[in-house]
């Protein structure tokens, strides 16, 4: 009897170059992506990309890390500054809306508008997603955790549990998340007892599924060296070690191992509902 052989995915680094929020560079590269069988991306999201300064860190995780770039860069000069590049590497740059654009412009006779993010309305709820988006990103694994108390969500998991994706998804919701990581041989911050107002969401994941992501992760960087990182005992020690402390601290639990980053985020904002109102049971 002929068992059919398992099909392997692969795994390709696209980078999203954005002077607004994203979301539409973000949704152009899934829609994409999903029409191919087996095929992952790995997302590097830049977002608010406005200064020279900003865009040449950009340019350094894109040297770092080759793949496609697609950008919705409206000034001249970093946009430039950005096709220079990608061509001195040999990387594909598309700005994804220049074939619209320019059709638009020809159809109705009109100049085209420099005005970057100019398809948000400057409304309240615009200003909120870009806050919460500047939030995610300043408070990114572990970073100023004396900061938390200002977030409506903290996500705190092991490594590879989408943290920093689901953060990035629920900014664009508007919704201030920041992530913690869980880190062997390291206690979290005792600034996760003092919070009060924040919801706490622990993310874990099957030991199977983190030690692919981790593997992949580390042959995206050359790695090959043996670490409890990527071994199955290890990762398995790790998940128990995560399972014990979100039933201590009583915090809401999801398991991601087969959820996609916007289930993640619904379940989530779910909760933060139910907080809110003062529903909240767990999960």
């Amino acid at each position: 009897m002929s068992l059919t052989p398992q099909k392997i995915g692969t795994y390709f680094h696209v980078h999203l170059i954005s002077d607004s929020t994203g979301e539409t560079l973000n949704a152009l590269a899934k829609a994409a992506a999903a029409r191919f069988e087996g095929i992952l991306p790995i997302e590097h999201l830049y977002v608010l990309i406005r200064s020279e300064k900003q865009m040449a860190r950009s340019l350094l995780e894109i040297e770092s890390f080759p793949g496609i770039v697609l950008h919705t860069i409206i000034d001249p000069e970093l946009r430039n500054m950005l096709e220079m590049r990608c061509r001195e590497l040999d990387i594909p740059s598309i700005g994804v809306l220049d074939p619209l654009v320019v059709a638009f412009s020809r159809h109705l006779g009109a100049a085209v508008s420099k005005r970057v993010g100019a398809q948000h309305n400057l409304d309240n709820e615009y200003f909120e997603r870009i806050e919460a988006l500047n939030y995610a990103i300043a408070h990114d694994d572990g970073a100023m955790a004396d900061k938390l108390r200002q977030a409506d969500v903290v996500l705190v998991g092991v490594s590879r549990t989408s943290k920093t994706p689901t953060c990035i998804y629920l900014a664009h919701r508007g919704i201030k998340a920041a992530n913690i990581p869980l880190v062997p041989g390291r206690d979290p911050p005792n600034e996760l007892d003092e919070l009060d107002i924040p919801l706490i969401v622990g993310l874990i994941a099957s030991p199977e599924r983190l030690v692919s992501i981790r593997k992949n992760r580390l042959l995206t960087l050359n790695d090959d060296r043996p670490s409890t990182y990527t071994d199955t005992d290890a990762v398995r020690e790790e998940i128990i070690r995560a399972r014990r402390l979100f039933e201590r601290k009583e915090w809401p639990v999801i398991d991601v191992t087969r959820r996609s980053i916007e289930e993640t985020s619904a379940t989530i904002i779910s909760l933060l509902n139910e907080k809110r109102t003062g529903r909240l049971g767990g999960i």
